[in-house]
């Protein structure tokens, strides 16, 4: 080929070059995902996104791809992990947790967000209203700040001498405090002293548990936060040691030995979340999907861990149990 051809060649081809890649672009559709989990904890979640997706007729490698963005309970990492997503020009982003979805805020208010696992997302300014959420964001939230007053209702029914609690909380995650004042404010209606341990790490978590066995009467509330998740071997080991009946945010706590949970069924939300998703591929707005509250909370009793706490489930509480593990 003459000199003067094969410029004109390579001048054509890199032409065709970005029409190649838009073409590309528009059969593969790409989701980026956001969490604070580890890669075990988020793997039934992941699953139950695909397998919806699949249902849908997105197929990873064919018309559809997943790029998961994880930090292990490590919330500083949030920011860098959701500006690596966002330069890559995704579809859709989906994020779990407050702390990740204000990281993707930060760094886009454009591209399309579903999230997951957010409390009350009017109230800390992520959307406007639950119908009409505005803007680029939608999603799917886990609670109202009054279950705090449920969780220590719940479990002083499982333990009647119950006088003090501590809160295990994540003070990096924004929705630690308001939780930590309804639960504070139910006890006082109750007569129990409520104190919170702010932790960051398996050192802060050994730390704020460790002893309280030594003090009679105690109980412990974990809140919702993907570093209690991470984490939630190392906090049920250390509530059973020190003989501590405790209540956590996830039914994942209960299938691993904790007593008693009381929140939402996970996996059965990263389905709603794919509707959401393939509703926006399809070219409906976050503005327009109208954010879903849960109706209803998963109970969850693992009558093992009451038998070795020397605790009695009251039958009716055990009534309304959706689950009791053996």
């Amino acid at each position: 080929m003459r000199r003067r051809d094969l410029i004109k060649w390579i001048a054509g081809s890199a032409a065709a070059w970005p029409l190649a890649a838009h073409a590309q672009q528009d059969t593969l559709r790409l989701v980026g995902i956001l969490a604070g989990f580890s890669e075990a904890e988020m793997r039934p979640l992941l699953a139950a996104f695909r397998s919806r997706m699949s249902q849908l007729g997105w197929i990873e490698g064919r018309n559809l791809a997943v790029n998961v963005r994880l930090t292990a309970g490590e919330h500083q990492r949030a920011p860098p992990e959701a500006e690596t997503l966002v330069t890559q020009n995704p579809d859709v982003i989906l994020a779990m947790g407050t702390p990740y979805l204000a990281a993707v805020r930060q760094h886009s208010q454009t591209v399309p967000v579903v999230f997951t696992l957010v409390g009350d997302p009017v109230r800390t300014g992520m959307i406007k209203s639950l119908a009409r959420p505005g803007g680029n964001t939608t999603g799917f939230t886990n609670f109202e700040f009054t279950i705090g007053s449920k969780w220590l209702e719940m479990l002083k029914e499982i333990s009647p001498q119950l006088n003090h609690v501590t809160i295990i909380a994540n003070p990096d995650n924004p929705t630690a405090n308001p939780l930590v004042r309804v639960i504070e404010n139910a006890g006082r209606a109750i007569s129990i002293t409520v104190a919170t341990a702010s932790v960051h790490s398996a050192n802060d978590i050994e730390i704020a548990i460790s002893g309280k066995g030594q003090q009679p009467s105690g109980g412990l509330i974990v809140l919702p936060d993907s570093l209690a998740v991470v984490h939630s071997a190392l906090i049920i080991d250390l509530a059973a040691r020190n003989e501590l009946p405790a209540l956590y945010p996830f039914r994942t706590f209960a299938e691993k030995g904790g007593l008693l949970t009381y929140g939402l069924d996970i996996p059965a939300i990263y389905r709603q979340a794919a509707d959401y998703v393939d509703r926006i591929l399809k070219g409906e707005k976050p503005a327009d999907l109208p954010v879903q509250a849960p109706t209803k909370f998963d109970l969850v009793i693992n009558l093992k861990s009451a038998k070795a706490l020397g605790l009695t489930i009251p039958p009716s509480l055990l009534a309304t149990a959706d689950e009791v593990i053996e």
